[in-house]
């Protein structure tokens, strides 16, 4: 039952819901209704019962035939109420054409062990009654007043009939109401779900076409409307993630053009000479054999570049991180910039520090920014190097980065214009950018005082290893 009910459409089980809790409401206020009534309706009647056993009413009644059997007697009048005395052994006196089977509680009034009694009965035809036995003082003839135990009676058919009725109108009511609700809730239904119908149909569009430029209107600051801006925004992040992506895949795509065709073009050329018989002269064989090797390290070093960016963003502070002494990873990544640079002097002041994160991609970072400082200072130069409470600075002498280029220079595969002979994949800073953020820090690049260019980065640590790296 309870899958069957799941599978229904969803604006189904609303609809079936409400009309289901409609219909508990209203059965619950009809029996309430209706148990109020029965209870007025006896009481009542029990009412009616207790005015008919008056004392002038039964000394009226005394002198007529009494018989343990109904009888007729016009003297009665109109009145429906049957008329019994009730003896201690059980036996009956009738006045009138109603009698009532005695029961215990009427024995119990007439000897003495009750006062009063109120109850429902049969007559001797198996008619309903309701029954009110008391025993009273009355006048018999000229006499002193006695006891009677008197019992009367009126048809329960006053209190069942209006009752009938009654459960007869809440039932017409009730399914009514319950038809009526059932409609009204797959009419909310179909309206309150018709946002999320847009948003399905737009979830169907763009999985059907790919178009990530679908945005559904949201109005309101209900679940709805939160749910339509987070598609919204989730559509918005698939829409740039995917420009980024087109994007990287053409510039890559560009820059290995390059090195390729210049690859080929002298790879083509050695296999010429070989096929025509004719050697190349040995200056030209060892320029194109020097090519060739240049172009497959700037062809490794921009795949490798591009493998490094395809791994996923990992956010801060998620996935297992180590304690790294940044002064001996920066120590490192010296000695590699120095054997890049042996023409240059590198002045270096390495304060103790320590961080959390990945040595590998820390000390790729520090050589990153090394190299870009090696690669435009002057033959002869000087680069400064300083690791100082958390702030790794490296300051070179060359042509320095025009104020209008500074804003491009994490870009991937951006490049100056002025730069753009030189080695280099144009990837190199954007991996420091994201490594540095990853690791919860910040980088930068300005001019330098004097000339030349300043780069900086900071990572949060602290200048004494945790108690956890011993």
């Amino acid at each position: 039952m309870t899958n069957r009910f799941r599978r229904l459409p969803l604006r189904s089980r609303l609809a079936l819901l409400t009309a289901v809790a409609v219909a508990v409401a209203v059965a619950v206020a009809a029996f309430a209704c209706w148990f109020l009534t029965r209870q007025e309706l006896t009481n009542a009647l029990d009412q009616k019962l207790r005015d008919s056993v008056s004392p002038d009413r039964i000394e009226r009644l005394i002198g007529l035939p009494c018989s343990s059997k109904p009888q007729t007697d016009d003297r009665l009048g109109p009145d429906p109420a049957g008329l019994q005395f009730v003896r201690e052994n059980g036996d009956r006196c009738v006045i009138g054409s109603t009698a009532v089977k005695v029961t215990d509680a009427d024995i119990a009034v007439a000897g003495g062990r009750q006062r009063e009694v109120t109850r429902d009965g049969t007559t001797t035809t198996g008619r309903a009654v309701r029954v009110y036995t008391k025993e009273m003082l009355v006048r018999t003839g000229t006499g002193p007043p006695g006891t009677l135990t008197v019992s009367v009676s009126r048809p329960l058919d006053e209190v069942t009939d209006p009752l009938d009725t009654l459960a007869l109108v809440m039932l017409l009511v009730a399914g009514i109401g319950v038809l009526g609700a059932g409609a009204a809730g797959l009419w909310i239904a179909r309206t309150g779900l018709k946002p999320v119908d847009r948003l399905t149909e737009a979830v169907e569009h763009v999985a059907r076409t790919e178009d990530l430029a679908v945005r559904i209107p949201a109005e309101g600051d209900d679940e709805i409307a939160r749910l339509s801006r987070s598609f919204n925004s989730m559509t918005a992040a698939l829409a740039s993630s995917r420009e980024r992506q087109q994007r990287l895949i053409a510039d890559a795509g560009h820059e290995l053009r390059t090195p390729l065709t210049s690859l080929r073009t002298n790879i083509e050329l050695l296999a010429r000479s070989e096929e025509t018989g004719r050697p190349l002269p040995p200056a030209d064989r060892k320029a194109l054999m020097a090519g060739v090797k240049a172009q497959m390290t700037e062809l490794a070093a921009l795949i490798g570049d591009l493998q490094e960016l395809s791994r996923p963003d990992a956010l801060p502070g998620t996935g297992p991180l180590q304690v790294v002494a940044l002064h001996e990873v920066a120590a490192a990544a010296l000695e590699r910039a120095r054997l890049r640079g042996a023409d240059l002097t590198i002045d270096a002041s390495l304060g103790p520090w320590y961080v959390r994160g990945e040595a590998a991609a820390l000390e790729r970072t520090l050589v990153n920014l090394l190299d870009n400082a090696v690669k435009f200072s002057p033959s002869g130069g000087v680069v400064e190097v300083v690791l100082k409470e958390g702030q790794f600075t490296v300051r070179d002498h060359g042509p320095g980065i025009p104020d209008d280029e500074l804003p491009h220079v994490f870009e991937r595969f951006w490049r100056s214009p002025s730069a753009r002979s030189m080695p280099g994949s144009g990837l190199g800073l954007s991996i420091v950018a994201r490594t540095v953020q990853q690791s919860g820090g910040q980088v930068g690049l300005q001019p330098a005082p004097g000339g030349g260019t300043l780069a900086w980065l900071r990572l949060p640590g602290a200048p004494t290893p945790p108690p956890d790296l011993d």
